[in-house]
């Protein structure tokens, strides 16, 4: 039983992200390899081997060790920690105290099937040939689902489409101009030597820079496949384009199956086809109702695709469910802007010009503003939570200039916890870890040989990192990761949600007055051990013993 609590103990180290420190690269407990110069481990032996094969020696058995200890450390039901439907919290919230729910709608109370992509890529590829004349050779290329990820950065100038980590670093090997990868050391050249960003050609508050934009929703997932469909049709063919005009002609044809509304006469069609989880959709909204909550919608859909949908999953007295509708917001000027009024419309979505001093349940309001909306319902602070899926449009000036709470619906999330439960990634990523804690504690030793054996580790380290970055996805890995560091798009996450999870229906698996507490990670000072440590005998001394004698 003790060793089983030792394998879970280490086990949720290494998904806090456990960090070796001062102490631990000098430590020679079992597993920590031997000591550096000044170590002052307690019982550990003074004096290294001596000779550079003995050195050798030693390091490859300490390597072997940490083999062993990660097989042993990964019991088969490891692989099932993570509940795909689970809400994950990233700041503390009660339910019994949120009074008000907002929803948008599209990817949040209507979440669309995949194949809807395709459909979008070809209607804006044709737009492309037919409307902007660009060469009709582009008509052969197909959508490829898994080729981009969300949270993807687009340097229109150098028309590189890249993943960048929380620090404004681009992640080497996920740099692609068109469909095929670039050099590290090109890209590393293109920034003047550095793969740093700096933070004036970062993206703003809304995810536009100067000349970097990101993409964020999940709608941005076909316009980044035609992106570099076309920069790769010009580039094969050696046809000369301005990177600018290139990115906005594509940007437009992609906006034009919205505008034009496209889409919307697909999704109205089919709704079977395209439609998911409408029942559960219901049975959160009714849930919500029957327990006293009040709520609005708030989406830039307009109200006669928003009323067909709602009919599809709800019925068609879907109305009553909200105290507030308002279609063609125009987020996320609605959050900011206070000039544009509240328009009513009517039955037949026509709008009306009379003035509007309340909001009335049952009612259709178009456009309107945030300012107005707090005046005339006064749902302020954090009694009203909010869920959306883009972290800029819909939540990000709600938590940071009006104190609500908010929710990220993150679809991704489901596969990406299907991924980390598996067996190859649980192992991967834990030896990962492991050797890499092995090479912080083992670079004391300089001489030839031992060189070489960090040589050694170091490029077995990078293989596994890109065999666990390809679990993901091939070219770009996770949407939450870059090898180790957070993605831009993770820190975004954070910072704007309070709430994140698969879809709307992961609140049933909740009480309405559930409250949820996020995991404490520790910060790198609060983790003194690697995640291989706390199984060998540097758990022999006491930790606070330990830390005492550091104090």
């Amino acid at each position: 039983m003790a060793g089983a609590g030792l394998r879970a103990a280490a086990w949720r180290w290494l998904l806090c992200g456990g960090q070796g420190g001062p102490r631990a690269a000098s430590s020679s407990c079992p597993g920590c390899g031997p000591p550096g110069p000044g170590a002052h481990c307690p019982g550990a032996p003074r004096s290294a081997p001596a000779g550079s094969t003995e050195v050798n020696s030693h390091l490859w058995s300490r390597y072997q060790d940490m083999r062993r200890l990660v097989h042993d450390l990964l019991p088969p039901e490891v692989c099932s920690l993570l509940n795909p439907a689970a809400i994950y919290a990233n700041n503390e919230i009660s339910l019994r105290d949120v009074e008000v729910y907002g929803f948008d709608y599209d990817y949040t109370l209507a979440q669309y099937a995949d194949i809807l992509h395709p459909e979008i890529f070809s209607a804006a590829r044709d737009i492309l040939i037919e409307h902007y004349k660009y060469p009709e050779g582009i008509r052969k290329y197909d959508y490829n689902p898994n080729f981009a990820i969300r949270g993807l950065h687009y340097d229109i100038q150098k028309s590189l489409l890249m993943k960048i980590d929380a620090f404004h670093y681009v992640q080497l090997g996920t740099a692609y101009r068109g469909l095929q990868p670039v050099p590290d050391e090109e890209v590393i050249d293109l920034y003047g030597g550095t793969q740093h960003i700096p933070l004036y050609q970062m993206s703003g508050f809304y995810g536009k820079g100067p000349s970097i934009k990101q993409f964020m929703d999940i709608f941005s997932l076909p316009e980044m496949a035609l992106l570099s469909c076309v920069v790769d049709y010009f580039l094969g063919h050696s046809l000369e384009f301005d990177q600018a005009h290139l990115y906005k002609d594509v940007t437009d044809a992609i906006r034009d199956v919205h505008v034009k509304g496209l889409m919307y006469q697909w999704i109205e069609q089919d709704m079977e086809k395209y439609i998911l989880r409408g029942d559960e959709t219901f049975a959160v909204l009714n849930r919500l109702v029957t327990h006293g909550k009040q709520l609005f919608l708030i989406t830039n859909s307009p109200f006669s695709f928003v009323d067909k949908g709602m009919r599809h999953m709800v019925g068609p007295d879907w109305r009553q469910l909200f105290d507030v509708v308002i279609v063609q917001a125009d987020k996320p000027s609605f959050f900011t802007d206070r000039r544009k009024p509240f328009r009513k419309l009517d039955e037949k979505g026509s709008l009306q010009w009379d003035r509007i001093t309340r909001l009335e349940k049952g009612k259709i309001y178009r456009q309107g503003n945030l300012f107005d909306f707090l005046r005339l319902t006064e749902w302020r602070g954090p009694r009203v939570l909010y869920f959306g899926d883009h972290l800029y449009s819909d939540l990000a000036d709600l938590m940071l200039r009006h104190g609500w709470r908010t929710g990220a619906i993150i679809p991704e999330l489901e596969r990406e916890i299907r991924i980390i439960n598996t067996e190859q990634y649980m192992h991967s990523l834990t030896w990962q870890q492991a050797l890499t804690g092995l090479l912080e504690r083992m670079q004391t030793y300089q001489d030839a040989e031992s060189r070489q054996v960090l040589a050694a580790w170091m490029k077995e380290r990078q293989e596994l990192r890109c065999i666990t970055k390809a679990l993901f996805n091939a070219q770009f890995g996770s949407i939450f990761r870059t090898f180790h560091n957070p993605t831009y798009f993770s820190r975004r996450l954070v910072r704007f949600s309070d709430l994140y999870m698969a879809s709307l229906s992961c609140l049933l698996n909740y009480r309405v007055d559930f409250t949820f507490y996020p995991r404490r990670t520790p910060l790198q000072h609060e983790a003194p051990l690697w995640m291989d440590q706390l199984c060998t005998g540097c758990m022999k001394t006491p930790f606070l013993g330990d830390m005492a004698h550091i104090r």
